[in-house]
């Protein structure tokens, strides 16, 4: 009896089987009979346990790329904006820039223009002054805008035509008026015309040229010498390609317009007119009658002739010939 209620009292006080169970894992009598759970072993690996490459050494070379990939790398970036880093490196000057120097003409040069319907041009400088061989300077006002061969043209017409000519009147040249040079336009201004010679700065009008002595020699002004507008005339016709004044369409009444276009076989045009001066008094109307003329009457009987004499010949007069 003694050993069954020992038995009965042992059940009792065992735990709750399921809780055991799911506790230890090994059921309800794991316990009992002194079977223990084992313990988990550890897979963890401490990081101090981890080797660690070395430092780099401070007196280690410099990283080199290798050649295989230094192609596929991006290139390093520029401390310059992409526009400077794309402008191309100035071209040489012309040979018409390097013979054209300060001894010759001021004539700094300027931008290349390209402006709309091939307006513009390359090798451009600004026509300020054209330089004599006594190193006297003749201004061109305002300054013009042109290729270099045709400021070359100019300044060369200037020191060996023009100045020596103004000097033989008496009075040494000054300046030059200018009346027009590059303009972006058709022809005349006339809309639809192709593109002028001034649209390319490959042309000049001139006005006037103006002396030391405060004279002003217009090239269309009638009262000036006409053997000095033909000498004028003579000169720029044997330099320049083009040559149009007085007479020729009508647009070039007060100015002279030389350029220097390029046409087949070399063709050259050459339209001016040296017009006499004007006589000082229209012939409108008939001069007035002097008071020394003779009465009309007499007049027009003196202009009917004398009356022929009879000669009794009764032949008839002779037809006059058409």
């Amino acid at each position: 009896m003694v050993t069954v209620a020992a038995v009965l009292l042992m059940l009792c006080a065992l735990p709750d089987p399921a809780a055991a169970g799911r506790n230890s894992g090994l059921g309800p009598w794991g316990d009992l009979f002194g079977v223990t759970r084992p313990k988990p072993r550890r897979t963890a690996v401490r990081a101090s346990s981890v080797p660690l490459p070395k430092p780099r050494p401070a007196d280690a070379p410099a990283n080199v790329p290798d050649k295989a990939t230094a192609g596929s790398q991006p290139p390093a970036q520029s401390d310059k904006p992409a526009e400077q880093a794309a402008v191309p490196p100035p071209s040489p000057p012309s040979a018409c820039r390097v013979a054209l120097t300060d001894a010759i003409a001021i004539a700094p040069s300027i931008p290349d223009i390209h402006g709309a319907g091939g307006c513009g041009g390359e090798d451009l400088v600004r026509l300020e002054a054209v330089v004599l061989p006594d190193k006297r300077q003749v201004s061109v006002k305002p300054a013009a805008i042109l290729r270099c061969a045709m400021a070359s043209a100019i300044s060369d017409w200037i020191r060996t035509d023009i100045a020596p000519l103004t000097a033989s009147g008496g009075s040494v040249l000054n300046s030059l008026d200018n009346f027009d040079s590059f303009e972006c336009r058709s022809r005349n201004r006339v809309v639809g015309a192709p593109l002028s010679e001034h649209g390319r700065a490959n042309a000049l009008d001139v006005r006037a040229l103006k002396l030391a002595n405060g004279q002003s020699i217009s090239l269309t002004d009638r009262t000036v010498s006409r053997e000095l507008r033909e000498s004028v005339l003579h000169s720029v016709c044997a330099r320049f390609s083009t040559v149009l004044g007085p007479g020729s369409d009508g647009y070039h009444e007060d100015h002279i317009h030389l350029d220097l276009m390029e046409r087949h076989s070399n063709y050259r045009i050459c339209q001016w007119n040296v017009w006499d001066p004007l006589p000082r008094i229209a012939p409108l109307l008939p001069a007035p009658r002097p008071d020394d003329a003779p009465p009309r009457q007499a007049v027009a009987a003196k202009s009917a002739g004398p009356a022929e004499p009879d000669t009794g010949d009764s032949a008839p007069p002779a037809k006059k010939r058409r």
